[in-house]
């Protein structure tokens, strides 16, 4: 299983000098299983640079496209994903085991005038609803494969709700928890031991952690965690590896280094062999 990061920028897009090594896209992961099964993790700016990298292969034909949640940022990018507008294409769309017929609607209500120039029938991909169960665990198989990426869906604490996602497959684990706020109890959400218990010997974990220490004081309960709050969580689950996502908008390229080594220094105090690092756009992980 391999993982891409193709935005990991929080709240909006930031390009500019000061965001180049980590990127200023916002939220879109890539996970693919050796057998050749491409999933999408949210459609924020930067699937549209993925969008035109799965057209570039020949052999990629079909996505699975997960939303975490509903929130702008993690939309954006949709409109401009060129697969969308190729008939040959075909999309499952699935957000979690109750926000089935919502993923549609996030997705057509922001290409509705007058919010956007070019109307949602303009697009000539496949679309279909891909979970269509009532169970959090759901398997996503190729037609003809005997191999599958198994996608395990629960709760957020984060304003407004959403899921994070859990992916098993070529005997791998990898969490993808961003916008959830550890410390703070959002309705709908879990308990900090139960997102321990969710991460529990991941071999990698993306975790939201767009505040410092410094700044949570003024932003609890806005939705997002700090960078030490993600290491505490990693540390107690015995995460093996641990990506800070969904970088602030404000947070430079040299600030988010500061931060990647105190996360190292708490880390080595504590005795871990937890690899800790700060998610990059285009970084490409072999799980």
């Amino acid at each position: 299983m391999k993982v891409k990061v193709w935005g990991c920028r929080g709240s909006l897009p930031t390009p500019g000098s000061s965001t180049l090594r980590y990127g200023g896209e916002s939220t879109c992961i890539e996970v693919q299983s050796q057998s050749g099964q491409h999933i999408a993790v949210d459609a924020g700016s930067g699937i549209r640079k993925m969008g035109k990298s799965l057209l570039e292969d020949h052999s990629v034909s079909h996505l699975d496209l997960l939303l975490t949640h509903s929130h702008w940022d993690h939309l954006v990018g949709f409109p401009f994903f060129a697969p969308a507008y190729v008939p040959d294409f075909s999309i499952a769309l699935c957000g979690g085991p109750t926000a089935q017929g919502s993923v549609w609607q996030y997705l057509t209500h922001q290409m509705e005038a007058p919010y956007f120039p070019v109307d949602f029938h303009a697009l000539k991909a496949t679309f279909s609803l891909g979970c269509k169960c009532d169970r959090a665990f759901c398997d996503h198989m190729l037609p003809g494969s005997d191999r599958s990426i198994a996608c395990h869906s629960f709760p957020l604490n984060h304003p407004n709700g959403g899921y994070g996602f859990k992916f098993v497959g070529d005997g791998k684990t990898f969490v993808f928890l961003t916008d959830n706020e550890i410390r703070y109890a959002h309705e709908g959400g879990m308990s900090r031991d139960a997102y321990v218990d969710a991460c529990s010997g991941a071999d990698l974990l993306f975790h939201d952690a767009q505040y410092i220490e410094e700044e949570y004081a003024d932003k609890c309960g806005w939705g997002h965690s700090t960078s030490m709050d993600a290491v505490e969580l990693a540390m107690d689950a015995g995460v093996k590896r641990l990506g800070l996502f969904h970088h602030d908008p404000d947070r430079t390229d040299d600030e988010i280094d500061r931060e990647v080594d105190r996360c190292r220094n708490r880390i080595a105090k504590a005795g871990r062999a937890l690899d800790c690092f700060a998610c990059a756009e285009g970084m490409v992980i072999d799980v």
